[in-house]
């Protein structure tokens, strides 16, 4: 159970990172061209904030049920469980929080001011995922898939 976790975890990743790519490079498109965003581009909107809480539901039982994630204060002196334990976690809660922060503010503001703050908002999150995921290359590194 806990490896099929951890690889839909980690396939989900690449359709969250491409939603969110195709929603900035559209919000931008958008804002540049001053035309209304809300009306192409809602559900792409939406499968981002879909896959971004599906990703989070996911991470949340891998948090609670992963030996890499250890619960003492030891854990703290070890950068690898440091990073499973606090920054890895506290970053993609703070990107899902950006995430359904700029999809619920551009629902309420309208197609005309939508793509700006889609394009803000997503970009935001979009960098601090790419900074808290464990890439293969890095120490705590997890594998591509």
């Amino acid at each position: 159970m806990y490896q099929g976790l951890v690889h839909a975890h980690s396939g989900i990743r690449w359709i969250l990172l491409l939603f969110l790519v195709l929603s900035i490079v559209f919000a931008l498109t958008k804002w540049i061209a001053k035309k209304p965003f809300w009306d192409d581009h809602k559900k792409l909107a939406l499968y981002t904030f879909i896959s971004a809480h599906t990703q989070l539901l996911l991470g949340l039982i891998l948090y609670v049920i992963s030996p890499k994630v250890i619960f003492s204060s030891v854990a703290m002196k070890d950068s690898v469980t440091r990073f499973f334990l606090v920054e890895h976690f506290v970053g993609m809660i703070i990107a899902i929080i950006a995430i359904s922060m700029g999809y619920i503010r551009a629902k309420k503001q309208g197609p005309e001011n939508s793509a700006k703050t889609i394009f803000v908002y997503f970009t935001v999150a979009l960098l601090i995922i790419l900074a808290s995921i464990p890439w293969p290359a890095m120490p705590y590194g997890a594998k591509w898939f």
